[in-house]
Parts: structure tokens; C-alpha cells; sequence
């Protein structure tokens, strides 16, 4: 019977919202009725998808029940795969041995690539060891033992293909040649017998020989008086590139992947963990050598005229746009870094002389590695570029770069992925509330070292060949210190006085008042886009994005240098002014009881102890709550002093142009603090209080430089 007007259409609306009520909407099948062509049935086919979290047994396990009906008169299918989302280090080491059979397919390759985050590798054997003494099953042959053999076999297999520095850097022969006779006696268990075997030997071996340690000699420093900082011209642009991208490629072919875990290269520096990151710092001493090379071939002849400078400036530039075409990104930003530097950068009349041409090359090469949206269009490049054989350039150049060598892999700029790794081991907890191990940020670690690992099959068929008159050279460059490189600089160019001749005061804005009665004036700024927090790790952590653009009060920097009339390029005019005294006025109570339901404000600083060594820098999270005594007891903690010594420390915030802002013993450090820097210092109550002009004196350490914008300090 035919359904006409308003009823009909209320009737078929209902039944359709029935429908969308009891399954999940995946398409819709319209049919005509046989008995009235106006009749119209509608099918919604059933894929309905549930997550649910399960614990047994000291595992924390995430469900996903899927059911399926293809058709309306087919019968529901389910299925039913979970993963492990926490457990005890026990647990975990077991799941090794039921993960494949249980589903969870990638644990294995997770497990081995971040376990030492959590325990140590003969935590993982002895586990293993006294697993595999206590086997499942009656007899060897029966239908438990089989699969569980198989899935030993698979793990030993993967461990030693993928990490055998693990069994080397253990030491204990015994421990292996223990473990040998406990493996499956099929010609896989076999085979793996077999390797362990030969390791257990040449540790033996080796605990045999005489420690070699001792006679290692230290290489001498280069002599300053046999480098010709011109020699550089005399070397094609594509030569030095070609010679810069074998270095960095054969250090990052070797590098390994979780030494990169925000967890190890945190905890770098400390006492007896000298070895620890090994080849993380082989690459940053890379980085840092270029980068000074650099500096040094432009700022050590200070004799020379600001024409014959330039052309020191537009060598680099066009190594850096070689490198750019090798898909070397690490020696590129180096070099980029090196220029972008204040000792450099300064060169205003250097700069003046430099070819127009070369400096809009340079302020392109430069915009690659802007932290606008943490560093996304460096990120969009390696998405791009990772395995392709050429560089994304344009057209001209491209065929052009393409003629000159043979297709090669991407060498990425690490600290990208050091930022990623560390923030996230700052973000999210090692461990639930109850003590399980969280191992959903072990997931999602992987996802970062993941990338690190494909970019590494791209480099690894690459061949070069060496030019023994340019590594000469290299090698020959004296290492110039912050103190030193600044000296060099100002005898080049003597620093000018600023302009008496005109005052400006300060403007403030308001950005955001709710109750005027309860204003007060203190020393803030604005904070947005103070830091960014890694959006690729994964979804979750860009929630943290919208808390950090949310400002509370914000002033304009005051431009108090002296007008000029010169034609500096915009590449070449330092983005952020010099400036003056900051005030600004924070209205309102706590700014968390106006803002409720998005959750406190926060930012992620690093923190630095005033010692001889002093640049290890850790990082803390400070929310619009923390006090400062609160935070200089975190940073105490992680620097691995007593917190109960806050009372004898003050927090300085390193601001650039080597100057200082101290933060206010009782103060709220989130307000407190400015936007020009994320650095701060931790000093013994009794040194200065006020701003300070003079250079932060930073010897070299094992990270990579921070340059916030152009013509700021960089640090080695």
C-alpha cells in the first residue's frame, strides 16, 4: 500500500534512524518494493567495530571485537585481535614467545627496538632462559610445543639479525653458551645454536687480549698557522658536497636506531654512561666540525676586504644548495646554521658585498628548516624526497644536478627525530599508575624510529669515491670556540653604538582581561608559539599544539637600534629586534579557572646546571601552576641532584644577545618567562640579578644547535 505525504516521510526517517542506531554506516542499498513501485526498502550493511581493554594475568591488553554481515540474510562474523597495551617487564618479555599466535604481529619488532628503555638485555635473557627451561607441552612433538618452538626460533633469529651489538656489549660468554643448549632442536634452533656459539667464543677471545685502551691517543688539535681558510675556493661546490654527503651517509648508515629513544639520550652525560649514544654523537660531532669549518674559513682572515669575504659566503651557499640537491640535509642545515650564526650573520657589510642572486638561494635553503609548525616543511621534504631517487627541485636545476651524479639515499637532520623522541618521553609516562610498563609509548616511539630506519635502506647501496686534497683541508680547520668566534668578529667589523637620539617606550597590549580589579604588573611576554610539541609521533600529541598558541598577554617588541638607510636583504636583517625592557600587565586570577574544561596552559623548557660541564640540558614540562621552587626541584631531579636544595638555586632564563632574566623566587615561571627562549639556568643563589650583556660562555657538548631565527646564537 502506497505511504504518501508527511506520515510517510516521518515513517521512513524513523526506521532509517533505527537502522544507523544498530550498525555502523558503510553504504546503502536502495531496492523497489515488487508489490508498490513508491515502497522503497533501504539495507545498511553491518561492520560494527568495539575497543575494549582487557587485563589478564599482569597484561593490559587492547580488544577490537570486529562483526561483519555482508548481507541481509547472511549471518553475523566476528572477529576478535588485541595488542598489548601495558604489563609488568616479566609479562612483556613472555608475550614475546605468544604474540605472533595471539595476533599481535608487530610486538616482536617494537619489543626488540625499544625494550632497553625499560630493562636491560639480561633482564630479557634470564626471562627468556627460564621460560624456555619450563616449556610447554609433554613431549617436543606435541601440537603446544610446535608453534611455541617456531615462535623461539623467530625471536632469536630477529635479535641477532637486527641487534647482535646487544649479545657483544653483554660480555658474559657463560650467559650464552647457558642459553645455547636450552634453543629447539630443529635446523632452525640449530642454526641459531650455532651463532650464539661462535659469539659466546669471540667474547672470549676478546676478554683474553689486553686492554688497548690505554694506548689510544687522543688526536692532536689542528695548527692554526697551516690553515688557509681560502683554500675552500679552489674546490668545486659539487666536490665538497659530494665529500660532505660520504661522511654524513656512512655515519648514518651505522647509526643506531633506539640510541636516538629520548630515554638514553637524555641521560647521555651522566657518570658511567660515557659509551651510551654512541653513534648519535658521532653524528653531532659531524654536524658541529661543518658547522665550525664554516665559521672558521669565514671569520679567521680577518685581514681580507668584505668583496673577498663574499665570496667565502657565496662558496658555502652554493655547497649548501649542492648538499640540498644530495638530499643531504643534515650537512645542509649545518652549513645554513654556520651563516645563520651571530658571528657571521653581523658581517653587515660582508653581506652588503655578497651576489643578490646567492643570498635569495640562501634565504630559500634557510626557509627549509623554519620551526614554523615544528619544522613541517622540513618534514613535508622528507615525506617527499625519503625514497625517491632525486631531489624535488625545480625543473632547470633539477636535470642539471641530475647529470652530475647517480641517484642516492636521503640523509635526514637527526635532531628533528631527537626533538620528536624526547618530547614524547617527556610527555608520556614510562609507567601506569599501578607500575605496569606503558608500552603504547613504546608503539609509539617506533613510529619515529621507523622513519629513521627507511631512510637508512635509501643509503645504504650508496658508493663514492674520496678527495684526499679536500679532506686534508677539512681536517686542517682550527675548532673556534663561542669567545673566540665573537672576537674574530668584531675585529672584522667593530660593533656600533646604538642611536641616543630617539626613545621608545614600550607598548602593551592586553590580549586577554577578564577582571580588571584584580590586574597586576609583572614580568611576562607573550607566549605565542614558544614551543612545539611533535605532531608526527602521533595523534595525541597535537592536543598539546592548541595550549601552546593560547596567549594570556602578549607586548610588542620595542626596535630601539638607529635608523638606517641601507639596502639589507631580509635574509640578512635579524627577525627579532633588538630589544628593550619588557613589561606587560597580566589581568585576572588564575588564568585555569577561566579557561576550564581545555586544561592548564603549559611549555616545555630546557634546563641547564651552572657547572664547568654545564651544558647538559634536560628537559621540564611547566604548567601555568608551577612555582618557581616547584620547578627548580624538577629540574634537580633530573639533573640527578637533591630537590631538597631548591632553596639554594635561582632560575635564570637564557634570553639571546647573551643577556639573562631572573625569575622571581616565588613567581609563576610560566608567566614570568619570555617567548624569545626556551633555555634556562640553574645557578647557586649569589650571582647577578639583572639582565647581562656580556657572551654566555657554552663549551662543546653533544647536541645540536637551536637557532630560534636568524643572526642568534649558535651553540655547539
Amino acid at each position: 500500500m502506497k505511504e504518501s505525504g508527511q506520515d510517510g516521510v516521518c515513517s521512513f526517517l524513523l526506521k532509517f534512524s533505527k537502522k544507523l542506531k544498530a550498525c555502523s554506516l558503510s553504504g546503502l542499498v536502495e531496492t523497489k518494493g515488487e508489490t508498490s513501485p513508491m515502497k522503497t526498502t533501504w539495507y545498511c550493511p553491518l561492520d560494527l567495530s568495539t575497543v575494549l581493554e582487557e587485563e589478564e594475568d599482569g597484561v593490559i591488553y587492547n580488544v577490537v571485537v570486529k562483526q561483519q554481515r555482508s548481507a541481509p540474510t547472511s549471518a553475523t562474523s566476528s572477529s576478535r585481535s588485541q595488542c598489548v597495551k601495558a604489563g609488568t617487564e616479566e609479562k612483556l618479555v613472555q608475550h614475546l614467545l605468544h604474540s605472533f599466535a595471539m595476533g599481535d604481529s608487530s610486538f616482536i619488532t617494537i619489543f626488540l627496538a625499544t625494550y632497553r628503555s625499560f630493562t636491560s638485555t639480561k633482564r630479557v635473557l634470564d626471562i627468556l632462559m627460564d621460560r624456555l627451561q619450563h616449556p610447554p607441552g609433554e613431549s617436543t612433538k606435541s601440537q603446544i610445543r610446535q608453534p611455541f618452538n617456531r615462535a623461539v626460533c623467530m625471536v632469536f633469529s630477529m635479535w641477532l639479525s637486527e641487534y647482535p651489538e646487544d649479545f657483544r656489549i653483554l660480555g658474559e660468554p657463560g650467559l650464552l653458551l647457558h642459553l645455547a643448549p636450552l634453543l629447539p632442536s630443529d635446523p632452525s634452533g640449530t642454526e641459531i645454536r650455532g651463532r650464539l656459539l661462535r659469539l659466546a667464543q669471540e667474547l672470549s677471545e676478546q676478554a683474553l687480549l689486553p686492554d688497548s685502551s690505554s694506548d689510544r691517543t687522543t688526536p692532536s688539535p689542528a695548527d692554526p698557522t697551516k690553515f688557509d681558510p681560502t683554500n675552500i675556493l679552489g674546490f668545486p661546490a659539487g666536490l665538497i658536497a659530494e665529500q660532505l654527503t660520504k661522511i654524513e651517509t656512512e655515519l648514518f648508515v651505522r647509526l643506531v636506531p633506539y640510541h636516538c629513544l629520548g630515554s638514553l639520550w637524555s641521560q647521555r652525560d651522566k657518570k658511567g654512561r660515557e659509551g651510551v649514544c654512541w653513534s648519535v654523537r658521532a653524528t653531532v660531532r659531524q654536524f658541529n666540525r661543518l658547522a665550525n669549518a664554516v665559521m672558521a674559513s669565514c671569520l679567521w682572515p680577518t685581514q681580507l676586504r668584505s668583496q673577498q669575504r663574499a665570496c667565502l659566503l657565496e662558496k658555502w651557499i652554493s655547497v649548501a644548495e649542492e648538499c640540498r640537491a644530495r638530499k643531504n640535509f643534515s650537512s645542509l642545515y649545518a652549513i645554513v646554521s654556520a651563516l645563520q650564526s651571530n658571528p657571521v650573520h653581523r658581517l653587515r657589510r660582508t653581506w652588503l658585498e655578497t651576489d643578490r642572486e646567492a643570498v635569495r638561494r640562501y634565504e630559500e635553503l634557510s626557509n627549509i628548516f623554519s620551526e614554523k609548525d615544528n619544522y613541517s616543511q622540513s618534514r613535508e621534504l622528507l615525506k617527499e624526497e625519503g625514497t625517491s631517487k632525486f631531489a624535488n627541485l625545480d625543473g632547470k636545476m633539477n636535470n642539471r644536478r641530475q647529470i652530475g651524479y647517480s641517484a642516492q639515499g636521503t640523509v635526514p637532520y637527526l635532531g628533528i627525530f631527537l626533538k620528536d623522541l624526547t618530547m614524547l618521553d617527556t610527555a608520556v609516562k614510562d609507567r601506569l599508575e599501578n607500575g605496569y610498563v606503558n608500552f603504547d609509548k613504546r608503539r609509539r616511539e617506533f613510529e619515529v624510529l621507523a622513519q629513521i630506519r627507511l631512510l637508512q635502506s635509501s643509503c645504504k647501496n650508496c658508493v663514492f669515491l674520496t678527495d684526499e686534497a679536500f679532506l686534508q683541508w677539512y681536517q686542517s680547520v682550527p675548532s673556534l670556540n663561542e669567545e673566540e668566534s665573537y672576537r674574530l668578529s668584531n675585529e672584522i667589523e667593530v660593533p656600533c653604538e646604538p642611536s641616543s637620539g630617539r626613545t621608545l617606550n614600550p607598548t602593551v597590549i592586553i590580549t586577554r582581561c577578564p577582571n580588571l580589579n584584580s590586574s597586576r604588573t609583572s614580568l611576562v611576554a607573550d607566549s605565542d608559539g614558544l614551543f612545539y610539541i611533535p605532531s608526527p609521533v602521533c595523534h595525541f600529541l597535537s592536543k598539546f599544539t592548541k595550549h601552546m598558541k593560547s596567549p594570556s598577554v602578549s607586548c610588542l617588541d620595542v626596535d630601539s637600534s638607529h635608523p638606517t638607510n641601507d639596502p639589507i636583504p631580509s635574509a640578512l636583517t635579524p627577525s627579532t629586534p633588538v630589544k628593550s625592557h619588557r613589561r606587560s600587565v597580566s589581568c585576572g586570577n588564575n588564568p585555569t579557572n577561566n579557561n576550564k574544561g581545555s586544561g592548564p596552559d603549559m611549555r616545555i623548557v630546557r634546563i641547564r646546571m651552572d657547572l664547568q660541564d654545564g651544558n647538559m640540558y634536560r628537559s621540564i614540562l611547566v604548567t601555568n601552576n608551577d612555582k618557581t621552587p616547584t620547578v627548580i626541584s624538577s629540574a634537580l631531579d633530573k639533573h640527578s641532584q637533591d630537590p631538597k636544595q631548591a632553596s639554594r638555586y635561582e632560575l635564570i632564563q637564557l634570553l639571546p644577545e647573551g643577556k639573562e632574566l631572573v625569575i622571581p623566587a616565588t613567581g609563576n615561571v610560566f608567566y614570568a618567562m619570555t617567548s624569545s627562549s626556551v633555555d634556562f639556568l640553574l645557578r647557586r643563589q649569589g650571582g647577578n640579578t639583572h639582565f647581562r650583556s656580556q657572551p654566555i660562555s657554552t663549551e662543546t657538548s653533544a647536541t645540536f644547535p637551536r637557532i630560534k631565527a636568524k643572526g642568534r646564537r649558535l651553540f655547539f
